[in-house]
């Protein structure tokens, strides 16, 4: 449980404090919002990672073009991914995950009001105008769009199957899919365990973007099928 403490001794006051910082931003609306959403989201993570003593190694990371919008794709394993790629994705970006986040004191509204997007994956209709929102956003905003298409975090570590969303997203915006791995943040917490390991290591492997130009939305199953068996090939690649 000494993992767990000191990792709450920093989570409670980091959301605070940075959480409160955004939400005093979007308040006066300022025109710094996005900038400083992204600033503080960075710092934010990267302090949860250091309070348990997480190192992450990102391996090609210059596939992610912080000029150009893209749909990332990862494996779930842990709560840990999420800080990983918060903490280090390169250039602009937005999450898309489960609308119970909205209900965390702080970082929920801080969430929202920094452009992240809930999906209810209990109601498909909202799930489907949660894709529209981050449609407008790859638009409007170019960031990275990250999702775990698994849906949920692997209790095994395997890779689960993917769902379609990510890849209908692609293919109505024609940006391109960029597969990436997550390993080390099972060893750090598992789903449905509250025990923190401390002292570990996260690698992150991104693979070659994959073009979506030429897919019809009738070929979603197989962009969905050709993204998986990329993420499943970084995952055997790590030693």
């Amino acid at each position: 449980m000494i993992g767990l403490l000191r990792l709450m001794l920093v989570a409670v006051p980091a959301t605070l404090w940075w959480g409160g910082r955004v939400l005093w931003a979007a308040r006066r609306r300022s025109p710094r919002l996005h900038c400083l959403c992204e600033t503080l989201a960075r710092r934010w993570a990267r302090s949860l990672l250091r309070s348990v003593g997480a190192r992450v190694v990102l391996h090609d990371a210059e596939v992610i073009d912080p000029d150009r919008p893209q749909v990332l794709v990862a494996n779930h394993v842990s709560w840990f991914d999420v800080l990983a790629l918060a903490g280090h994705v390169p250039g602009p970006f937005r999450f898309v995950a489960k609308k119970e986040l909205e209900g965390i004191p702080v970082f929920g509204p801080a969430w929202q009001a920094c452009g992240h997007i809930s999906i209810d994956r209990q109601d498909r209709a909202r799930a489907i105008e949660s894709l529209a929102v981050a449609r407008q956003r790859l638009v409007e905003e170019r960031p990275t769009v990250i999702l775990f298409p698994e849906g949920t975090r692997s209790i095994t570590g395997e890779l689960r199957s993917f769902k379609k969303g990510a890849f209908v997203l692609a293919i109505q915006t024609g940006v391109d899919v960029v597969p990436a791995a997550i390993t080390g943040t099972r060893a750090i917490m598992r789903k449905g365990s509250w025990r923190i390991r401390t002292g570990r290591t996260i690698h992150v492997y991104f693979g070659e973007p994959i073009p979506v130009k030429g897919y019809e939305m009738e070929e979603r199953n197989e962009l969905t099928a050709r993204a998986r068996d990329s993420v499943q090939l970084l995952l055997r690649s790590d030693p």
